[in-house]
């Protein structure tokens, strides 16, 4: 199961990605004003010639790459990116298989979920802050190297202890190339640009969902199970050798806005042979790297005890939980209820659900674009204002730009799911009729679709009330969204078995129907509880 969207949940995901802009951010200034491009005249904006007229001096970019040149590097990056919802899906079709292979049964082998989603929720924030102090160069290498050595072993799997813990190692190395990503973005990336450069690299990553499945499936109908991992083996060292060749190191305190004579591990191989034409007659330059800030990990963590964040990681934790259950039991339900489907059809099953997330996030972040756009307007008619910075317009209400549709989606949520479980009832009464499949997968495509919309509302509103911005609110809402997933994942297989699809699924749309009233919590509260926080937090900055 993949967090992106942090991949279908992380996640238009806002945005899961902008984990390491904060970093990036706070040296904007220093590296504009530091630039070799421009005379070191700190504080100054203008010159007088011998004449005494005023000359305005030329502000250095944010960054020199070109356009072109961000763009590769973002098609670049944002396949990296891609390994971590590639590497889960990809396993989804192919349980079944691995459960007879290794004589343990599905409920074992969907352990190995379980393992991989926990990491998946842990390692993202200690890899974010890795690549802050050492560069995004090195992380990449790093996790690469680890993701293509747990794919070689778990290529040679032959037992379940191995499995369980190979697929741990393996989601160490993929989980965290999506924040490692952002941050190549938000390094070289204007405010202007990092809206296009992340939706590219969240469409990469969900069309990567999407395929998986399809994927895994016809390479375990061919080769077996133990195919898929070389083919995560081969598909991680393409984009690490193409990551050695052809990406710079970024990271601002390094590289600066990219004018940085860049020495050692942080040149890419292709400036060996034709180094950048900026670079002329400049020295090059070395810099003690700064330690980890470890506490930058945990602080953002403590958050969730604020009331409204809480309501709001728990709604969000809970939908994607019960997607998760939903996905990861999927072949082993098709399966028992039509044993006649072929390993490569099991994965073209999934295509519904990777079409529902993409589908999903797109009408959302329209939606969302529309509703904030009307309530800005408004807001701006109400205060008289021109512009709005949201930094410092802290009353601006996010809560009515944001939840006006999560309670539609919610409920079309809940229906979908208890349907879900009566359309495979269905099929056990009429077993070879396909019409009865393409209800069942039709349902899926709906859970899916609802369920990325209230992931990219729920994500878009903690980024909007965290207080330490979009990667505190990362971190949270991807340790929560996994570790509750994970358990999850865990009991969905023994619910079936003990009480049948049916029951399971008329009970977790129960669940969804008790803890909806937290949607109306937030819509009534959620605005006075976040502005209270931030007086509090005026009060505390202001106190000596």
């Amino acid at each position: 199961m993949s967090t992106d969207n942090l991949s279908c949940p992380m996640p238009a995901q806002i945005s899961a990605q902008m984990s390491a802009q904060n970093a990036s951010d706070e040296e904007d200034t220093h590296h504009r004003a530091a630039s070799p491009r421009t005379p070191a005249l700190r504080g100054e904006d203008t010159k007088f010639t011998a004449f005494s007229r005023p000359v305005k001096l030329e502000e250095p970019p944010y960054h020199v790459f070109s356009k072109p040149q961000k763009w590769n590097l973002v098609l670049l990056i944002s396949l990296a990116g891609a390994l971590s919802p590639l590497s889960s899906n990809i396993y989804l079709p192919v349980l079944d298989s691995i459960s007879q292979s290794l004589s343990v049964s599905t409920s074992f082998v969907a352990l190995t979920i379980t393992i991989y989603m926990i990491v998946q929720g842990i390692t993202p924030s200690l890899f974010s802050a890795i690549s802050n102090a050492y560069g995004r160069r090195l992380t990449f290498v790093m996790l690469l190297t680890i993701y293509m050595g747990a794919n070689v072993g778990l290529s040679f799997t032959s037992n379940f202890p191995m499995l369980l813990a190979l697929r741990g190692l393996q989601a160490t190395g993929s989980a965290a190339t999506i924040v490692v990503s952002a941050g190549v973005i938000s390094d070289m990336a204007e405010t202007n640009e990092r809206e296009s450069f992340m939706g590219m690299s969240t469409g990469i990553r969900m069309i990567a969902q999407a395929i998986a499945p399809v994927i895994g499936g016809a390479l375990n109908s061919a080769w077996g199970f133990r195919s898929i991992f070389w083919f995560l083996f081969a598909s991680g060292l393409l984009i690490l050798v193409m990551l050695l060749i052809f990406l710079p190191e970024t990271q601002r305190r390094i590289a600066g806005n990219g004018h940085t004579r860049l020495s050692g591990f942080s040149k890419p191989w292709i400036f060996l042979v034709q180094p950048p034409k900026e670079w002329a007659g400049m020295a090059e330059q070395t810099q003690r790297m700064p330690t980890i800030a470890f506490k930058e990990i945990i602080t953002p963590l403590k958050n969730v005890l604020e009331k409204d964040i809480f309501v709001l990681a728990a709604w969000g934790s809970l939908v994607y939980t019960l997607w998760s259950m939903v996905t990861s039991s999927t072949t082993t339900a098709l399966l028992k209820t039509f044993p006649v489907l072929t390993q490569w059809q099991v994965g073209l099953c999934f295509l519904p659900n990777g079409i529902g997330c993409v589908l999903g996030s797109i009408c959302t972040g329209r939606l969302l674009d529309r509703t904030y756009k009307r309530m800005e307007a408004r807001y701006k008619e109400e205060h008289g204002l021109e512009t709005i910075n949201i930094k410092h317009n802290k009353d601006f209400p996010f809560e009515r730009a944001r939840l006006p549709l999560m309670p539609y989606f919610s409920i079309a949520f809940a229906v979908s799911l208890a349907l879900y479980g009566l359309s495979y009832e269905l099929n056990g009464l009429h077993r070879y009729f396909a019409a009865n499949l393409v209800a069942s997968l039709s349902l899926q495509f709906m859970i899916a679709f609802t369920a990325t919309a209230i992931f990219n509302i729920n994500s878009t509103m903690l980024v909007d009330c965290f207080p330490e911005g979009p990667a505190g609110a990362i971190a949270t809402n991807n340790l929560c969204r996994c570790l509750f997933g994970a358990a999850g994942v865990s009991v969905i297989q023994p619910l079936i078995d003990a009480l049948g699809i049916r029951n399971s699924f008329m009970i977790l749309a129960g669940v969804v129907a008790a803890f909806s009233p937290l949607v109306w919590v937030h819509r009534q509260w959620g605005e006075t509880w976040r502005l209270e926080r931030e007086r509090k937090r005026a009060a505390r900055m202001l106190s000596p």
